[in-house]
């Protein structure tokens, strides 16, 4: 679905939080947004406190969304590096330093945004000293979605900006061919409208330098499309 759902401009459309909300309701392991409010004051910038682990990540504490809880974007990533996980903070890794820079050449303020991943702890294998990053897998994704969709609920941003294809799928529910689809705006939970691009990780992978600048310009110009797409919103009362 393009920006300009049903013939409706993007800049027209409201995102309907209770939309979100009855989502969430059908999520069994999140508790509903009524329940959050009342265990959290308003300026709170950690929504999840209560993040229920996977069984792999049993024991260790969740890394928490991070930013304004009056976002305009929120940034979901796929799940916290080993930095991240170690610090207890998101994007703060290689990938969180090339987004960083990435936002700022796109006129991007980071700390306006909030940022977050779909899945709340580093899935990893032990290498020796080394702990090797590992996809989250469906299981992975369906487990940590309620807790995600609550967040949205709490930040009721304008934008969503999925950053690969573990939140391309946590956010919209299905698979989708990010390299395809990249910079689109599409229709996410409740009607808010999500934006495709890769996560800043795919340009770190890159061999080939030539490949790396072509790549670093789409990324920055997917996130341009997101300010600009983000100031055609209607502003919140």
């Amino acid at each position: 679905m393009s920006a300009a759902e049903a013939g409706q401009p993007l800049a027209q459309r409201t995102p309907d939080t209770d939309a979100v909300q009855d989502e969430l309701a059908r999520q069994p392991a999140a508790e509903t947004c009524d329940e959050a409010a009342r265990q959290r004051s308003p300026n709170d910038h950690e929504p999840q406190r209560d993040v229920i682990p996977a069984p792999w990540a049993e024991g260790r504490a969740a890394v928490l969304g991070e930013g304004p809880l009056d976002a305009p974007m929120m940034l979901v990533g796929e799940q916290p590096g080993d930095e991240e996980d170690r610090a207890g903070r998101p994007f703060i890794g290689p990938a969180g330093r090339l987004l960083d820079r990435a936002l700022q050449e796109a006129g991007i303020d980071r700390t306006a945004c909030y940022v977050t991943n779909a899945v709340k702890h580093f899935k990893y294998v032990q290498r020796g000293p080394r702990r090797l990053h590992q996809t989250p897998d469906a299981g992975d994704i369906a487990h940590y979605r309620p807790f995600l969709m609550r967040e949205i609920v709490q930040v009721a941003p304008g934008l969503l900006v999925a950053l690969g294809a573990t939140a391309s799928q946590a956010l919209l529910g299905r698979k989708v061919p990010i390299t395809k689809m990249r910079g689109e705006v599409l229709s996410g939970p409740g009607g808010m409208p999500i934006l495709l691009t890769v996560h800043p990780s795919y340009l770190l992978r890159l061999p080939d330098e030539a490949a790396k600048r072509a790549e670093w310009g789409r990324f920055v110009h997917d996130l341009g499309v997101a300010l600009q797409t983000s100031r055609a919103l209607p502003r919140r009362a």
